[in-house]
């Protein structure tokens, strides 16, 4: 009678001689393994648009594309390194961090080539150049000619009804003009304040008129700028159109200052951009002024501007003394504005 209470009290008691110990902690071996993949993924494109731009090559499809998001590459590299070192892979966390810094480093501004205009300033000249998009931005545009009163203006994708809107607004103050006629984007104009001379323009899809002023005594070639852009299919059209109009711009005589401006589709980071410009020196108005980083398209839409490729290029002679970057409503581009110094030569 008096055992009973005590053989319940044992068996109600907890074994804790045969209980399992608790489960060591297990890594999340599949969370790992996911942002690993993911940095892979992430770190692809900024690694083959980096090394394009480092090469000096352009690629093929979709890289020329992609290059024009050059400096916006260092968003995913930066993703890409942050989850390679969650993921505790060293040798992928030491690829990212060579993407990330082969990105960055070839998305720092270009610097302006050294190049010294010779004798004094003899003239300054304000040129505007924009792309008003099927006409759409034409009365922003002369709302902003008015306004910054532009002694030469460099209009693409300008249709008759755009010239001649231009042209009726504009008649006191750019009274000059050479265009090509044509609809749609293959519209182009250049109004000017100087008589013009020698009218001509480089064969291509769209727009490319040129015509010689006569600024301070100096002849002054002027050319519009417009090859087709390089999206899928036509890339090698658009390098074409690139050399047809760099061997027009050489094919100008000796000594003839050249302004060259318009709508390029290329930005510094496309080889075949840099190749055109840097062959027989051409300045970059935005470099030699620090701001060649600044977006110029796409100026509309749920995107805020993300490249430059519209450019105001001259021969040394000429001198970048200010650059700016203005919106144009009715349009996907930003005008450009450069004020530049006419040097003698001398």
């Amino acid at each position: 009678m008096d055992r009973a209470p005590a053989a319940a009290a044992t068996d109600d008691a907890p074994d804790t001689a045969t209980a399992p110990p608790p489960p060591p902690p297990v890594r999340p071996r599949r969370r790992t393994r996911a942002a690993a993949w993911a940095a892979g993924a992430l770190l692809a494109v900024p690694a083959a648009v980096a090394g394009c731009r480092l090469l000096g090559a352009d690629g093929v499809t979709p890289l020329p594309q992609l290059l024009a998001l050059l400096p916006w590459l260092t968003v995913p590299a930066g993703l890409g390194l942050l989850l390679a070192a969650l993921a505790r892979r060293r040798l992928l966390s030491f690829l990212a961090a060579l993407v990330l810094a082969a990105t960055a480093a070839a998305s720092l501004p270009s610097a302006a080539p050294a190049t010294a205009a010779h004798g004094a300033p003899v003239a300054r000249i304000r040129v505007i150049a924009s792309n008003v998009e099927y006409g759409q931005g034409t009365g922003s545009l002369i709302d902003l000619a008015l306004r910054e009163r532009p002694q030469l203006l460099y209009v693409s994708e300008c249709d008759p009804a755009c010239g001649r809107a231009l042209a009726a607004a504009l008649s006191r103050q750019l009274p000059h003009r050479v265009a090509v006629e044509a609809e749609g984007s293959s519209g182009s104009v250049i109004l000017s304040a100087y008589p013009l001379r020698d009218r001509s323009a480089v064969p291509a899809a769209m727009g490319m008129p040129g015509a010689t002023a006569e600024i301070a005594g100096r002849p002054v070639r002027l050319q519009l700028a417009h090859p087709l852009p390089p999206v899928p299919g036509q890339v090698g059209l658009w390098k074409s159109e690139l050399a047809r109009l760099r061997a027009a711009v050489d094919a100008r005589p000796a000594g003839e200052t050249l302004l060259l401006a318009g709508d390029f589709n290329a930005s510094q980071d496309h080889a075949a951009f840099r190749a055109f410009s840097e062959g027989r020196p051409l300045l970059d108005a935005a470099r030699a002024t620090g701001s060649s980083r600044t977006p110029t398209w796409p100026a509309e839409g749920p995107l805020p501007p993300f490249v430059q490729i519209d450019h105001v290029l001259t021969s040394p002679d000429l001198t970048a003394v200010a650059t700016r970057f203005l919106p144009v409503p009715g349009s996907d581009h930003r005008a450009v504005l450069a004020d530049l110094d006419l040097h003698d030569g001398r």
